[in-house]
């Protein structure tokens, strides 16, 4: 009994490391201040770190901060110059050559593509294929799954430090987080009220009778007919598939939403992907 306790404790104060990553990305973060975050030692502390999350503490900084770049880009009007200094990189030219390493383009033209028009059911024949997208959606009928969930508050692009902290805690538990079926649970419209009070569960697939600890919680995600999207791409652009579901598709497709949260499912790891194979389904539950 004593080696499973001993994981979900090293699990939970790996955790810690992690939300306090997370709220100071543009900080300068050192491992000893890490290590005492988490009461370890400085000698073992990043050894054990890597054992439990997969990667170094350098690749979960560097991952969040390009996470938050893409962000921005879409949804801010910072210079690229700004992004680049809140990521940490001191010159321009290394955060072009990190962004498109990671994303597969320079961040001028990530930011350049979200402005291209989205095209709609009324327009088959548009000739701007290229420059347009359209989506494929398919109804289908779902399970249900147990889920173990974090609670978010807050802009749903931050949801990802939520993830984290369930990652460490999956990890205490003998749960390979790349190995379990991972949701987003999504309450709100972003659009219909303040970012700091928008409300989504993180959540990964769990075995029946699972201990719970702290503010993990057992959740159950309905099974039912759901209209279901599959975008490939960076995360921070899964408003233009979205918008286009909700306004485009619905009113043509003879469907009613039903009165349940979108739930979104990730299909592979990004932790051993780059952004643009990221596959997320939009589920978009229906009566």
């Amino acid at each position: 009994m004593k080696r499973p306790a001993t994981r979900r404790s090293y699990a939970a104060r790996v955790e810690k490391v992690v939300a306090h990553l997370a709220d100071r990305l543009d900080q300068p973060l050192k491992l000893e201040q890490l290590a005492a975050i988490g009461h370890f030692s400085p000698f073992h502390f990043h050894r054990i770190y890597r054992g439990l999350m997969g990667e170094t503490v350098a690749e979960t900084l560097r991952r969040m901060r390009l996470h938050r770049a893409a962000v921005e880009l879409v949804h801010g009007r910072h210079t690229l110059e700004t992004v680049a200094r809140r990521c940490g990189y001191g010159s321009g030219a290394a955060f072009n050559r990190a962004f498109a390493q990671a994303y597969g383009m320079p961040p001028g033209a990530f930011r350049r593509r979200q402005d291209r028009p989205i095209a709609g059911l009324s327009c088959p024949d548009s000739d701007s294929s290229e420059d347009t997208d359209m989506y494929e959606v398919k109804i289908e009928a779902l399970p249900s799954h147990h889920v173990a969930a974090l609670r978010h508050v807050g802009p749903y692009h931050q949801i990802g430090r939520a993830f984290e902290r369930l990652g460490a805690w999956a990890a205490g538990h003998g749960m390979g987080f790349a190995r379990q079926r991972s949701f987003g649970i999504y309450y709100d419209d972003p659009e219909s009220k303040p970012a700091d009070e928008l409300v989504a569960d993180a959540c990964i697939e769990m075995a029946a009778g699972q201990p719970l600890d702290g503010e993990i919680r057992p959740l159950t995600i309905a099974g039912g007919r759901y209209a279901v999207l599959v975008h490939t791409g960076p995360y921070a652009e899964l408003e233009r598939p979205y918008r286009w579901l909700f306004g485009e598709w619905l009113p043509a497709s003879g469907e009613e939403a039903a009165d349940t949260p979108v739930v979104e499912e990730y299909l592979n790891d990004p932790q051993s992907l780059p952004p643009s194979e990221w596959k997320t389904a939009i589920c978009m539950p229906l009566k």
